[in-house]
């Protein structure tokens, strides 16, 4: 079963109106805040550096391309095909490459598998963001892309995130200018909370093998100039080995 198709739409309109160039939506902080810290926590646990990277729910690519930057083979895939029209435009060198894909939908992550073999998949902020039937869906599709040697790397909010985006949404002013966009379009971010990623895991056959928490960084700030972070947590996992 795939995503619903009111979630795919909601994020192809979110696309459509979303701005070039960086820094222009929410949480598309520069990689030296965001993919690099992470990186030094997940290129430790790797059992084969190698493989392919697929960068799930990549959006505009921006940490997409400094993934290229640091493994052979970089793939940006996402739900929105404006999402990847907006990465294709902001890497005509090609660094990466762009796949369309409901990570859900059991036959489309197969196909990607067959083509790639055992992944990395490194994914960030998005379970939170999904609808809740389709969460386990999207778990099991990333085990699939794993195989046996692939590890995935996750970062999502944590319940501490859900106060901070409250008081965010509910501000006297109204919400921040690049926060508003993604409620006007109907993505009001869903809430997981933390016991329910290891069941998610566990469920689909994977095992946590490393985590702890790092906020998850914005391109928003404060009436008072201090960058807005939102609390979050990362873990490693992959099959038992």
């Amino acid at each position: 079963m795939s995503v619903t198709s009111r979630y795919r739409e909601a994020w192809e309109g979110f696309w459509r109106e979303a701005p070039d160039g960086p820094g222009g939506v929410f949480w598309d902080a520069e990689p030296a805040l965001t993919a690099g810290p992470q990186l030094a926590l997940f290129q430790p646990h790797l059992t084969d550096p190698g493989l392919p990277l697929v960068d799930l729910g990549c959006g505009n690519g921006t940490q997409t391309r400094f993934l290229a930057d640091r493994f052979p083979h970089v793939v940006g895939a996402d739900l929105a095909a404006a999402a990847l029209e907006h990465a294709r435009r902001a890497d005509p060198a090609g660094q990466a490459t762009y796949r369309l894909l409901d990570a859900a939908e059991k036959s489309e992550v197969e196909t990607l598998h067959a083509e790639l073999g055992d992944t990395n998949v490194y994914m960030r902020g998005v379970l939170h963001q999904c609808e809740p039937d389709d969460r386990q869906r999207l778990v099991d599709g990333i085990a699939a892309l794993l195989g046996e040697r692939g590890r995935l790397f996750l970062v999502e909010l944590s319940e501490a995130a859900r106060p901070v985006l409250g008081g965010l949404a509910q501000a006297p002013a109204g919400p921040p200018p690049k926060l508003a966009p993604i409620f006007r379009h109907g993505i009001a971010p869903g809430e997981v909370k933390d016991a329910a990623v290891p069941g998610y895991l566990a469920d689909a056959g994977l095992t946590m093998v490393a985590g702890g928490e790092l906020p998850l960084i914005t391109t928003e700030f404060a009436p008072d100039g201090s960058r807005i972070e939102l609390p979050s947590k990362w873990l490693v996992a992959g099959r038992a080995m």
